[in-house]
């Protein structure tokens, strides 16, 4: 069965980013699929059942945390895992990333490898390098 990374940035040049670091994993069988804000990760997490979700915090329709609430909570989708992806690097805001189910939390600017890495574990695949 072939895995999914769902990629939800509003600012297309940082998933123009995450795309070129995760595409290397297009060759182990993964579909990188793009979403520009929060309707559309909802959409796309229900449509599209991805196991992994990179999600920005701050978008327009609807915000990180209330996808990463609605998904986890109010829908009870558990098997996807969501790394919350944000410039906001406050105690606060990992606490609240943490509240609504985030599994995890990392700040931007991101590490490329520690990004391609956590994918690998999430999905179950071997190290690719």
């Amino acid at each position: 069965m072939d895995k999914k990374i769902l990629i939800v940035d509003d600012e297309p040049h940082i998933r123009m980013l995450l795309e070129q670091t995760l595409e290397e994993l297009e060759d182990e069988g993964v579909a990188l699929l793009m979403a520009k804000d929060g309707q559309e990760a909802l959409d796309a997490i229900q449509d599209e059942n991805p196991d992994l979700v990179f999600l920005d915090v701050m978008m327009p329709k609807v915000n990180g945390f209330d996808v990463c609430s609605r998904v986890k909570q109010d829908l009870n989708i558990n098997n996807v895992y969501i790394i919350m992806l944000t410039a906001k690097g406050q105690e606060f805001d990992k606490q609240k990333g943490q509240e609504v189910g985030a599994d995890l939390y990392m700040t931007k600017p991101f590490d490329p490898d520690e990004v391609v890495e956590k994918a690998m574990e999430v999905l179950g695949l071997e190290s690719v390098a």
